[in-house]
């Protein structure tokens, strides 16, 4: 199989990894320390501090990961100063440069064999970055910026071809009964099948949308942050097989953790 090409470019990527992860390093120095504690909205089980630390551990581990070639053991790191935000933004600064090193065609070990090359890292650290950015930004209690159109459809597509399509394969997880969804928002549309054993998706024009047994729908921020589960069901439009869509969020979850 081979992951079908993403909806911008490799170039924006690392333009989307550096904003969002200055909007973290924002956010943080605004809350900080007072708010260390303060629960992520759409992740109960992260604080703010946490959610730093593990943005500040995914970006070291990654630049390892395409720097050598190979998957490091050690996932979790914290700063031995506790600085949070220095350890954010050096972790960011390192990431950046290291990415940009490589041509994104330029083949890399990733978790995932439909994509070999270090474009698979630039895609993924743009929306690990973004959707940890409005983590921040929620539980500092601020503004929450908005997420690009165009960044946040192509973060819809990440979500249901590499979490939804393959990691829950990973995980040996399916639904216990068949059923599909459709996702729509602006001018694309996606189509979940999910059944025993059975978790894949497709690309779809509108009429194939409309043979889903029910459809999401809503503008590309509202449809993306659903997706993470950082929205509820009422942030969206749903029309059709209420348990179909029950049985996607609930495969969603285990698979984007």
């Amino acid at each position: 199989m081979t992951a079908p090409r993403p909806l911008i470019d490799y170039g924006r990527m690392l333009d989307v990894i550096g904003i969002e992860g200055e909007l973290i390093l924002s956010a943080a120095a605004s809350a900080l320390p007072s708010a260390a504690h303060a629960e992520v909205p759409g992740c109960p089980d992260f604080t703010l501090a946490e959610t730093l630390r593990h943005v500040g551990s995914v970006h070291r581990v990654i630049r390892l990961w395409a720097r050598d070639g190979r998957r490091p053991e050690q996932w979790q790191r914290s700063p031995s100063d506790n600085d949070l935000i220095g350890f954010v933004r050096t972790g960011l600064s390192d990431l950046l440069a290291e990415l940009a090193r490589h041509d994104p065609t330029e083949p890399c070990d990733t978790w995932w064999p439909a994509d070999r090359t270090h474009g698979f890292w630039r895609r993924r650290m743009a929306h690990e970055t973004t959707v940890h950015r409005v983590d921040v930004e929620a539980a500092a209690g601020g503004p929450v910026h908005a997420v690009d159109p165009k960044v946040a459809l192509d973060g819809i597509d990440e979500v249901l071809f590499l979490w939804f399509g393959h990691r829950l394969g990973e995980l040996r997880m399916s639904a216990s009964q068949q059923g599909s969804v459709a996702l729509s928002a602006a001018d694309r549309r996606w189509l979940a099948i999910f059944g025993p054993g059975c978790s894949t998706t497709r690309r779809v024009d509108e009429a194939d949308a409309r043979s889903a047994d029910a459809m999401v729908s809503g503008d590309p921020m509202e449809i993306y942050l659903w997706s993470w589960g950082r929205l509820p069901d009422q942030s969206v439009r749903i029309t059709g097989d209420q348990e179909a869509v029950g049985q996607l969020w609930t495969l969603l979850r285990p698979a984007t953790q």
